[in-house]
């Protein structure tokens, strides 16, 4: 009889929680995992970003520990620049994902114990649904408005010094931005921060006057002064929950989030063996 897998829920459906879904099931054979989401691309904070590969800074995080993120991030994106695969890659990780045996599931976790018993482990990537779903409040929105233009004849990123204002080019698109709006909670598009964001590029790339606007798009970045990627073992009526934590990237989910996904999938590894004896001894 083959062993009972150890069945893993992953809450969040965006970069981090994919990136770490995709990392378990190509590592882990011996899980079986499941991401729970109430959003999927191209509906999460990711589609809204260019997706540029620079280094964020985290104060309360160790230099080392970033530097080893963003390597391992870099390396990972770099291989699949170089392979065969090349022209495919960005689509979205949720296809890897599902042809490796994951499974997903469209909706809200409104209480991390309404997994207890469906799932032997869950990771948590759920970013600012972090605050209402384990309580953490020290994880903050920081909001970014950029645009979507078409602007095919730009084929160089641009970047002014402090990062403020940058023209992305893209595959569908060029991404003009953008803004950093500390615990500002809004969603929809501010018509003077467009009028903004358009000036400032058209004064880094002056082809950009009139050009024409494909969509405005905003995305809150759960931000803290440390990515949160631990273990937890919850608690409650006598019954005990891992969980290990994967948010608070902000605006450096990209550079980072292979890293901190296979950081979080050494945690679940080092848990394996005490819930493989656990499920062992439950059976004598």
């Amino acid at each position: 009889m083959s062993p009972q897998k150890i069945r893993v829920a992953v809450i969040g459906g965006g970069l981090v929680g994919l990136s770490t879904a995709l990392c378990i099931t190509e590592s882990l054979p011996q899980c079986l995992v499941t991401v729970i989401s109430e959003k999927f691309s191209p509906n999460t904070t990711g589609d809204v970003a260019a997706g540029c590969l620079i280094p964020h800074t985290y104060p309360d995080t160790p230099l080392h520990q970033q530097k080893d993120w963003f390597k391992e991030t870099f390396d990972y994106l770099f291989k699949i620049a170089n392979s065969p695969e090349a022209a495919e890659a960005g689509v979205n990780l949720l296809s890897g994902f599902k042809r490796n045996g994951g499974f997903v599931q469209t909706r809200k976790v409104d209480n991390i114990w309404q997994l207890y018993g469906s799932f032997d482990v869950v990771m948590n990537c759920s970013g600012l649904g972090s605050r209402d779903l384990i309580g953490d409040l020290t994880v903050y929105p920081v909001r970014g408005q950029v645009l979507e233009v078409h602007a095919p004849w730009l084929t160089h990123f641009i970047r002014d010094g402090d990062g403020n204002t940058y023209i992305y080019p893209g595959i569908t698109g060029v991404t003009l931005g953008g803004t950093k709006e500390k615990n500002d909670w809004r969603l929809s598009p501010d018509a003077e921060t467009r009028k903004d964001i358009l000036e400032r590029c058209c004064d880094l790339e002056p082809s950009l006057h009139g050009v024409f606007v494909i969509q405005d798009k905003v995305g809150l970045r759960p931000t803290r002064l440390a990515v949160r990627v631990e273990k937890e073992i919850l608690a409650k009526n006598g019954q005990q929950l891992p969980v290990i934590h994967n948010f608070g990237h902000g605006g450096g989910g990209f550079s980072i989030h292979w890293g901190t996904a296979k950081a979080a999938t050494e945690l679940l590894q080092d848990l394996i063996p005490s819930m493989t004896n656990a499920s062992a001894k439950s059976k004598l």
